[in-house]
């Protein structure tokens, strides 16, 4: 297999020829204080929009398609005063421009935008702005920069997709997670100064590392030779995640002997961020060490540990906001006079790699990549096996519960429970031991206890990137990668909160025993309980891409090929799957393709006519292949080995097309883009207790109407439609405006199957009808307007005001099944059902617009040859309060209930949502050597 895949790959342009140039533009560049070579330097011939980097010597060179005559050199990295360099090149003759300098932008708002999203949005369960994240300081495009730095705290997301779209790498490693294809950011949080050097293709534009997804691919080099010798000390203060960072940083350039080295550690901590009891307790820690062997090899060595740990907060129904706002957090509780949070997620998971250098000649270089990643995933929460539900916020806890009695509204009990959720409204950790406690005099097993669901992942990837000019036109990219994933699934007893006793492993809504092969085990603090299963995976993937480049038209061709497999391995024999959760299942392989082309046509230097097309088949996520791994062995589509929807799991397609119109001047620069994206064959699991079903029986074969359930839906078709538009304009040298649009309509495109499974049982309802329903996630229609102002002096100011509108809560999709309307107990329709009083029911919420004003500005000053500097922002300046998002909840599953509850006074089981940040600062203050 992986022989012929590389006979593919490479096959492809086997015929290209070689063509001397002889008319070339080659030079370097050097930082202005240190006389360092800088490496990663954007190089771009300006109206022609050629570019290159520069390498790790700082030296660059334009050898294919070079224009004759005047022209302008544009030399431009993060971080530094971009300049522009007059040049005249005759044919037949190279220009030779060595030790061009540039100069640190003392004013720079690129570090605060890394700071904000790195450590804020990028670390939030529920944020869509790591859909984005690559964008903090590659992109030079005003639309990209303002979807990254103004519209992510709304949880936008570019083009309304997630960011499994896209791919981020690190030295050319991969880093989206098998399990969900997306990258956890927060296994590099904190670490911006090292991880600041990207090189970013948006959408399906081609990246020289990998065939990348629809939402382009972000390399992260981390190679010690790329960073500018010197060092930073920076202290950060903020009411969003975090309310202290400390970090300090330092790399050494290149020296004697061709050693190079850079070093990072920093602290975030804070007992709170904007919402209650949300704490955040993090280290990050990175070296990098590489040494120059000769002209042609480089090795270097990578090391990075970011363990962290935050509380969570929890999404609301509007009840819960209107009596006690929008900070409020149902997870935690005083304990000992502190606030403690019972959901806890904490990730510790190393990574290491190794990358060798190979500059074969002048024109080809191939790199050489081994990364191994290890640790831990934990998101802790309360058991309660013999114990009332101890969620403040629980529904019969709540004054909508009395004024929805049988019997009339209940006032009284309505007001007494009011005032007990205002006054307290928290997780009674005191009463919870005391139960406990109660419990050990007893003999009896823990009524209350706190665990962690855990995924301990092993992971090693092997790469290697071709890059070779096989003539003055063409350039062929080309890769092979290996990753291989075991995943190590399990719950664990953290704290007995006072039992002596342990826990019983069983499941006390049913009874079952979580494993027959050790019945009635008893689990205490460091045991593993509840369920235990092994997930592995094996991924093997390559692509070849030709990049042709000509004096009016740049286009290129791109092939990839996947071929991944999946198997579980259940180290419990759960009772209610007994036959078909031990042991090692079926193993599941899907093959994926990918096809994608495009061109730039250059109707002049300053007007450009983009286009981009492709077509990709991939391969599910873990999360998105078995339909409940915890369990049973069963895949999408499969309940206890029977196949209940007559599809099998298949790979997703996503068809993908956008056009762009793009015109730079030295004034004004502008793209406006079209877009559209259809994904079929998509699957979505989602887990609740659901009340009002039909299809499930006890064990006397007595019809159960509630459950806990894990709902499929299989098949999934969505399609994005819209168009971005981003200007800029330096109306004079100290004033810029900026504009920014995106407007869109994100639909689902089908009626996908729905099934639904409880233990060894399911229960399947045909079509769920979702079609022209909005997909949620963030606003579909979002604007910017804004002004940077930047004075001589090193003084610097920007505002924004930002729109958003057409955000949609998540819709269940069981209710829109045939259950919605039939009888759970016969699977009759129901004879009150009124198809007009229903329409209305399932209309989906869509939350209106609003506006957010941001506010940002600094101050750097030169002494001798350091920097000193400071610069603040602050976010929401007028304190709106806007949802960001939510969902419908599943429990109402029949239109019976979901009628009365819209009836009563207060709806009992209105959708969850989320509220962005009001009023919000952080403020940085930095010392550069």
């Amino acid at each position: 297999m992986k022989k012929s895949l590389i006979i593919l790959l490479f096959g492809l342009f086997s015929s290209f020829a070689l063509v001397a140039q002889s008319t070339m533009i080659k030079g370097s560049v050097k930082d202005a204080t240190s006389l360092e070579p800088i490496p990663d330097v954007t190089i771009t011939i300006e109206e022609t929009q050629q570019s290159t980097m520069t390498n790790g010597l700082g030296e660059f060179a334009f050898s294919s398609n070079v224009p004759l005559g005047e022209q302008v050199l544009q030399i431009s990295k993060p971080g530094y005063v971009t300049k522009r360099y007059p040049i005249i090149v005759n044919e037949g003759q190279t220009v030779n421009i060595t030790d061009m300098t540039l100069e640190a932008e003392l004013a720079s708002g690129n570090d605060l935008f890394t700071i904000t999203l790195s450590d804020d949005e990028l670390n939030d369960d529920t944020s869509g702005a790591d859909n984005i994240s690559g964008l903090l300081s590659s992109s030079m495009d005003v639309f990209q920069r303002t979807a990254a730095f103004e519209f992510s705290s709304s949880f936008f997301r570019m083009r309304g997709l997630d960011s499994d779209n896209g791919s981020v790498l690190i030295n050319g490693i991969e880093m989206n997670k098998v399990y969900n294809g997306r990258p956890q950011w927060s296994n590099w949080g904190g670490l911006n100064d090292v991880v600041r050097n990207q090189v970013l293709t948006a959408g399906l534009t081609p990246s020289e590392y990998n065939f990348g997804g629809i939402l382009g691919t972000t390399n992260i080099i981390a190679r010690a030779s790329s960073y500018r010798k010197g060092g930073r000390v920076t202290y950060s203060s903020s009411n969003r995640s975090y309310t202290n960072r400390v970090m300090a940083s330092y790399a050494s350039g290149l020296l004697d002997g061709g050693w190079s080295y850079a070093f990072m550690a920093s602290r975030r901590w804070g007992n709170e961020g904007y919402q209650d009891a949300t704490l955040y307790d993090a280290n990050s820690f990175f070296a990098t060490v590489e040494k120059k062997i000769n002209d042609k090899h480089s090795l270097n060595f990578t090391s990075i540990y970011a363990p962290n740990r935050r509380g969570k907060s929890s999404p609301n129904t509007q009840e819960v906001y209107d009596l006690k706002g929008i900070k409020y957090n149902e997870y935690w509780g005083y304990l000992d006079g502190e606030k403690k949070n019972s959901r806890i997620k904490e990730t510790e998971e190393p990574i290491l790699m190794l990358n060798h250098y190979w500059d074969i000649n002048s024109k080809t270089s191939l790199n050489t990549n081994v990364a191994y990643q290890w640790g831990k995933l934990g998101n802790s929460r309360l058991d309660f096996p013999g114990g009332a539900n101890p969620s403040p916020a629980y529904y019969q806890k709540l004054p909508s519960y009395f004024l929805a009695d049988d019997d009339g509204p209940d006032y009284e009990n309505a007001y007494i429970a009011e005032q007990e959720f205002i006054n307290n409204g928290q997780i009674d950790w005191n009463r919870i031991i005391d139960a406990n406690l109660t419990n050990n005099i007893g003999g009896n097993y823990a009524a209350y206890a706190l665990y962690e669901d855990r995924s301990d992942d092993s992971q090693v990837t092997v790469n290697t990137i071709l890059n070779t000019e096989l003539s003055e036109n063409i350039i062929l990219n080309a890769s092979v990668n290996y990753k291989t994933l075991k995943s190590e699934n399990f719950a664990e007893v953290i704290d007995l909160l006072g039992s002596n006793t342990g826990v019983l492993n069983v499941d006390s809504f049913d009874g079952f025993q979580f494993d027959l092969n050790n019945p009635d085990q008893v689990a205490f603090e460091g045991d593993k309980y509840r369920y235990n299963y092994n997930l592995y995976a094996d991924v093997i993937s390559g692509y070849a891409q030709g990049v042709f480049k000509y004096n009016k038209v740049d286009f290129y061709l791109a092939g990839s090929i996947t071929k991944t497999d999946y198997y579980r391995d259940g180290l419990y024999r759960n009772e209610a799957n007994a036959n078909n959760s031990y042991g090692k299942g079926g193993e599941v392989d899907f093959t994926g393709f990918g096809a994608k082309a495009g061109f730039t046509y250059k109707i002049s230097g300053k007007h450009l006519i983009d286009v981009n097309g492709g077509y990709i088949t991939r391969a599910p996520s873990l999360r998105n292949t078995y339909s409940n791994a915890r369990v049973n062995h069963d895949v999408v589509g499969v309940v206890n080995g029977v196949n209940v929807t007559g599809q099998e799991i298949t790979e997703e397609k996503i068809t993908s097309f956008d056009a762009s119109y793009i015109f730079r001047s030295p004034i004004v620069n502008a793209r406006l883009t079209g877009f559209y994206t259809k994904t079929e064959d998509a699957n979505e699991i989602s887990f609740y207790y659901a009340d009002g079903i039909g299809g499930f029986f006890d064990d006397q074969g007595n019809v159960q109407t509630n459950n806990l359930v894990s709902e499929v839906l299989q098949g999934v078709d969505k399609r994005h439609l819209g168009a971005e538009f981003g200007i800029e304009a330096q109306v004079t040298p100290t004033i810029k405006l900026k504009g920014a649009a995106s407007y869109g309509q994100y639909t689902y495109d089908n009626n996908p199957n729905l099934y639904i499974s409880a233990n060894d049982q399911a229960a399947f309802y045909g079509e769920s009808n979702l079609k022209d329903y909005k997909v949620a996630g963030g606003p579909q229609k979002a604007y910017s307007v804004g002004f940077e102002y930047r004075d001589p002096d090193y003084w610097w100011f920007g505002a924004t005001a930002n729109f958003f509108d057409e955000t949609y809560v998540d819709v269940s999709p069981l209710l829109r099944t045939s259950s919605f309307y039939t009888e759970p107990t016969d699977g009759l329709p129901m004879n009150d059902y009124n198809p007009e009083i229903a329409r209305d029911l399932l209309k989906q919420e869509e939350f209106g617009s609003y506006m957010v004003v941001n506010l940002i500005g600094g101050k750097s000053w030169k002494i001798n040859d350091y920097f000193v500097g400071f610069f603040a922002s602050v976010g929401n300046v007028l304190d709106k309060q806007y949802r960001t998002g939510g969902f419908e909840q599943g429990r109402n599953a029949n239109y019976r209930e979901l009628l009365e509850d819209n009836s009563n006074p207060k709806r009992r089981f209105g959708p969850k949502y989320w509220y962005g940040r009001g009023a919000n600062y952080f403020l940085n203050v930095y010392f550069r050597f």
